[in-house]
């Protein structure tokens, strides 16, 4: 196991997005499950981690106050280095976080806002395999059957369910890994599906960290309804 104190690591958390299949009148980043922020929650299981050294968080450009005021100030975060405005895109909120990250930074992890439930295995384990092999996404294996279609609806193939996994977040890599991989896609008129396909178009591999199927990303009213029910399983433990 890597010694965290050797490692310098910088924390990219992405809170730009508005919500809008929410349909609330707030960011979905803001709403309460179990009387906590959805972000405060998630900020609170990197800022309590020991191999996390700095946290950028970007936000929507209408949030940073009340971001600043009801989760930064009101919950006592100490990592967070500073808060920045998010792009048009997913991908251009990252670049704009990845701006602020200490350039002597070893490796940096990327994680969604919206997914509070991650446990700190999948973190350590995803920032240990970005060490060991460049880049590294936490994941699970797929539970259903995936269909492949044409243009008309129809079934194309049906791929072999034992070789895919559904990709979640945290992602992590080495510093210089992910800096070339959003310049070359700026570059290219580039635009990924996540942070790993950056990487993986320069030719680098993505290892897969077996992660947690509770690391849902809340998007959906209904998905405010599995996180209340997963709070209420982890307080019966």
């Amino acid at each position: 196991m890597i010694k965290h104190n050797k490692l310098y690591a910088s924390l990219v958390v992405v809170a730009a997005g508005k919500g809008t299949r929410m349909n609330m009148d707030m960011n979905k980043q803001y709403i309460k499950v179990g009387g906590t922020p959805i972000l405060a929650r998630t900020l609170r299981k990197f800022d309590d981690l020991d191999y996390i050294n700095e946290i950028i968080l970007v936000v929507h450009c209408d949030d940073i106050l009340y971001c600043k005021d009801n989760i930064i100030d009101a919950y006592k975060f100490k990592k967070i280095k500073c808060v920045v405005t998010g792009g048009l895109t997913r991908q251009d909120s990252v670049f704009n976080g990845l701006k602020e990250v200490c350039d002597e930074a070893d490796v940096v992890i990327i994680h969604d806002g919206a997914r509070p439930f991650v446990d700190e295995g999948s973190i350590i384990g995803c920032i240990e395999a970005a060490i060991a092999c460049g880049v590294a996404t936490v994941a699970v294996p797929v539970k259903d059957t995936i269909k492949s279609s044409n243009s008309e609806g129809f079934v194309d193939s049906t791929p072999d369910r034992s070789t895919l996994w559904a990709v979640q977040t945290p992602q992590a890599f080495k510093y210089n890994i992910i800096m070339d991989s959003h310049k070359c896609a700026k570059k290219d008129n580039f635009v990924g599906t996540d942070d790993t396909v950056l990487a993986e178009r320069l030719g680098f591999k993505t290892k897969l960290v077996m992660g947690n199927y509770n690391n849902i990303k809340i998007t959906t009213k209904e998905d405010l309804i599995f996180a209340e029910a997963i709070i209420n399983a982890e307080e019966e433990l």
